[in-house]
């Protein structure tokens, strides 16, 4: 008697938990996303130096630390991940905030 194979095809039915959607979209870390709402404020550090804070992340350190890479890059500026906020160099307002927007972040007022 002939063996039956194995169904090989893989399972496409696997959803989303946020938008009832396939995984393989990624939809879900888009929407993950804009549902934070993160803030911009501004402190200063040793000599006056000034430092801008965005705060308000969802994300755990290992999850945040692609996210400070990418706005250091594309600020070219230094800065760094502390406890669940990225701290940048220097005083970046609008510039700051379009990246975020690029990024799929919403910022508050």
């Amino acid at each position: 008697m002939a063996k039956k194979p194995k169904n090989t095809k893989k399972d496409d039915t696997s959803l989303g938990s946020l938008s009832g959607l396939p995984e393989e979209l990624g939809i879900d870390a888009d929407l993950g996303r804009a549902q934070q709402r993160l803030t911009v404020t501004h402190d200063s550090r040793r000599y006056g130096k000034p430092v801008t804070v965005v705060g308000g992340f969802d994300l755990d350190v290992t999850e945040l630390k692609p996210v400070a890479s990418e706005l250091k890059r594309r600020l070219a500026v230094g800065g760094s991940v502390v406890d669940d906020r990225i701290e940048l160099q220097g005083r970046h307002d609008d510039r700051l905030r379009r990246a975020l927007d690029d990024l799929g972040f919403v910022v508050e007022d």
